[in-house]
């Protein structure tokens, strides 16, 4: 009997620890530019052929002074918006927010609270901006995620280095 309570305490502790916290770092690159506007943006989690499994963030000019024209621009985020956008009403609480200034921003997702079966997705960022350029970034990974290795992509123009990192905060 011992031996196999022995076996089952070191099956526990020797199995891969499974992330707690999703982080997706984003950086937005400081541009040149005559006429200089944030970038629109949004982060989704996609399945293998493409569909929303989640969407993880969208940034976009929010209501000033009586205007409400950002949410008419959504749709320059052309893959997010075929994909997810124009069945969504907007603002979303925990994923809707303002358009970030240039430079580094983390957001952090609970992974207890991800509703993702076992599988292969795609964690895709997309950016436009006005008088400006459009780009898209994908990260492939695998669900449950076991480690804790970022993953990185850069961007060309319109983003810089993307970051996915599973978290173990035991």
């Amino acid at each position: 009997m011992r031996a196999i309570l022995t076996l089952a305490g070191l099956a526990v502790f020797s199995a891969p620890a499974l992330a707690d916290t999703m982080e997706v770092g984003i950086e937005i690159p400081r541009l040149t530019v005559a006429e200089y506007h944030r970038p629109y943006l949004a982060a989704w989690i996609a399945n293998p052929d493409n569909t929303v499994a989640a969407n993880l963030a969208v940034w976009y000019q929010q209501e000033r002074r009586g205007e409400d024209e950002g949410e008419t621009w959504l749709k320059d985020l052309r893959q997010w918006w075929r994909r997810a956008g124009r069945d969504l009403d907007m603002p979303i609480d925990g994923v809707s927010g303002p358009t970030q200034a240039p430079g580094s921003h983390t957001i952090s997702f609970d992974t207890d609270t991800a509703a993702l079966e076992p599988g292969d997705y795609v964690l895709t960022v997309e950016a436009v901006r006005e008088v400006g350029g459009r780009e898209m970034v994908q990260i492939p990974f695998t669900w449950p995620a076991t480690g804790t290795s970022p993953a990185t992509v850069s961007g060309e123009t319109e983003l810089g280095a993307i970051t996915l990192t599973f978290v173990d905060d035991k």
